[in-house]
């Protein structure tokens, strides 16, 4: 990635929150658990070059890190291993020496011991990411299914993570405090491909983990989601609300999945008193989400990053809500070590059409193409498809119990949050791995 013309490094992007205060740090401290890290730590952990060096330019490595267009975001703070890219044979050359993010020393009283499964997709590597700084001991287990190593192989070799590949179809054993179970795939695509897996998934690993928190008196989190309410006709969904599902078509997978996870989870913890959560969690975007699973923020963005037409599945005018990556792991963490056991929506209640958010989304690519000096062939334009069979037209959470129970309210603005997703696509197109 080459540096800016005038060879000075990009000055940085301040992050504004809803109320126009800049965003250092993300997390609290709340419920006796500090969640509270800075957000440039994180950033260096997802926002970066990869492998973007050639053999050549190892010895420049932290200015040219500096000096890319993502320094506006990353300040420089680079820990990863060096991993070289060989432009005549395509190659790539991997080392082992790895140089961590420093993590919290915590004395052994506040280190708790977590899992997270699934902590190799996209919600689970933003959480491994907040809890490994945070100071805590991480085990994720992950079929790699939709998950991929790469979003936590920055943690690999720490003496404080562990990885292990393992389907929790089949029962797990381990000592843990806390587990957070997000293993599901999620996106449309991945679990209608195989759906005697999906809910097979939602069924069975859901009961071996409640089994593993029964026998380890952790507590567990479990990650529901916004289609247990299916296409409402009450809007926006409040948790009271029992949903309208159609229990045979082809989203039913995943929708039915979870509503039955969500009746295991409430049957272990009133048969035999097992501290459960249950986080509902409405659309979220941000780095790390798959370019191709199908959602509408990423197919969006690597279209028009491709100057590729936008496609929008019928007339544009069904709503989503959109929420950022940290604003859900904000959610979560204020969840689990809180006291609600009740289900909980986490979600941001700033409603779009369809057709306004393409829109939206094409306006920032062209910004950040801009800002960086690339020139676009032309502008993109937006097309219109039929749309999918059991879509819901409305998708809006009523966050009232979080903002009470939690003290919880999303931060990020989704015009922010998309800048930062635009520069991290960008930044894997250059890299050759998009």
């Amino acid at each position: 990635m080459s540096p800016p013309a005038n060879d000075m490094p990009a000055a940085p992007i301040k992050t504004l929150d809803k109320d126009g205060k800049e965003i250092t740090t993300v997390g609290f401290q709340r419920f006796g658990f500090d969640s509270e890290v800075p957000l440039d730590v994180l950033r260096s952990l997802y926002l970066r070059p990869h492998y973007v060096l050639k053999a050549n330019e190892l010895e420049s490595l932290s200015s040219a890190i500096e000096e890319s267009s993502n320094a506006q975001f990353t300040q420089g703070a680079a820990y990863q291993s060096k991993s070289i890219y060989h432009p005549d044979t395509k190659g790539i050359s991997y080392t082992t020496l790895s140089r961590f993010p420093p993590v919290k020393l915590l004395p052994p009283s506040e280190r708790k011991r977590i899992l997270v499964t699934g902590g190799a997709g996209f919600v689970g590597s933003h959480l491994v990411d907040r809890l490994m700084i945070l100071g805590h001991e991480i085990t994720v287990i992950d079929n790699f299914f939709t998950g991929s190593k790469t979003t936590v192989s920055h943690w690999i070799g720490h003496p404080n993570f562990e990885m292990v590949r393992h389907d929790v179809v089949e029962p797990f054993m381990i000592e843990c405090d806390q587990i957070y179970h997000l293993a599901c795939p999620a996106s449309p695509p991945h679990y209608q491909f195989n759906a005697v897996k999906t809910i097979k998934t939602s069924f069975m690993g859901t009961l071996n983990m409640l089994g593993l928190a029964k026998r380890t008196k952790a507590r567990f989190l479990i990650s529901s989601t916004s289609e247990v309410y299916g296409d409402p006709e009450v809007h926006p969904q409040t948790e009271d609300y029992w949903g309208h599902v159609n229990p045979i078509g082809p989203r039913a997978c995943y929708d039915e999945g979870k509503r039955v996870a969500e009746t295991l989870t409430y049957g272990f913890q009133r048969q035999d008193g097992v501290d459960v959560r249950v986080a509902r969690i409405f659309n979220t975007y941000g780095p790390r989400m798959n370019p191709y699973d199908g959602r509408v923020v990423s197919n969006f963005i690597v279209q028009a990053l491709k100057g590729e037409d936008m496609t929008v599945y019928g007339d544009g005018t069904q709503t989503r809500s959109f929420q950022y990556i940290h604003d859900l792991v904000d959610g979560m963490i204020a969840l689990m070590n809180s006291d609600e056991s009740r289900p909980v929506n986490i979600g941001n209640g700033d409603e779009f059409t369809i057709g306004d958010f393409a829109k939206l989304v094409r306006e920032i690519v062209e910004k950040v193409q801009d800002e960086d000096g690339v020139k676009r062939a032309r502008r993109v334009e937006i097309k219109y498809e039929p749309i999918p069979t059991d879509d819901p037209q409305k998708r809006r959470p009523d966050t009232t119990r979080a903002k009470q129970s939690l003290q919880w309210q999303p931060r990020w603005t989704v015009r922010m949050g998309l800048e930062e997703m635009v520069r991290y696509y960008k930044a894997k197109m250059a890299e050759g791995s998009l």
